[in-house]
């Protein structure tokens, strides 16, 4: 999946910047003051949650990456949503497998601080925007993930 090798290279390939240029700075701002860019590294999820528990992550992540394949191969109209996912998902558990301190539980490289509120990666936007699009089409397709089609209305018997 193309989308998927896109995503994962972004994610990478800004992570690398990341970690050559903002580790000798400080935090950057960027106009309007909403976004900087703050080199960390996450051993948990989403606001650090489970920083204990890497190993959970890399295993969720391993299971993501091995299924949305078969899924996207399956999928109409959501390759794009599913190629995100997949590369996002795949992004952030390379990070867990060859990051330090060591394979599984690597931390992820997060460096966009969204006004302090969490700070996250590439990775993590293509997950999100991949959210965003499969419950789009959720809410505009209801019957799409609907396997069964349905049965035409009967005709009302004549007077």
């Amino acid at each position: 999946m193309a989308v998927a090798v896109v995503a994962v290279a972004a994610d990478q390939g800004t992570k690398q910047w990341a970690l050559s240029y903002l580790a000798r700075r400080p935090a950057i701002a960027l106009p309007g003051d909403w976004i900087s860019l703050r080199l960390i590294t996450n051993p948990g999820a989403a606001f650090s949650v489970g920083s204990g528990s890497t190993w959970v992550f890399t295993l969720l992540a391993t299971a993501v990456v091995l299924i949305v394949p078969w899924f996207a191969a399956r999928a109409r109209g959501q390759v794009v949503a599913l190629g995100l996912l997949l590369g996002g998902a795949a992004g952030n558990l390379a990070d867990r497998l060859f990051r330090a301190p060591g394979p599984g539980v690597g931390r992820v490289v997060d460096f966009i601080d969204y006004h302090g509120w969490f700070i996250g990666n590439v990775a993590d936007i293509a997950i999100v925007v991949s959210g965003g699009l499969l419950m789009l089409r959720a809410v505009r397709s209801p019957g799409a993930k609907d396997p069964v089609p349905a049965q035409p209305p009967k005709a009302c018997p004549g007077p």
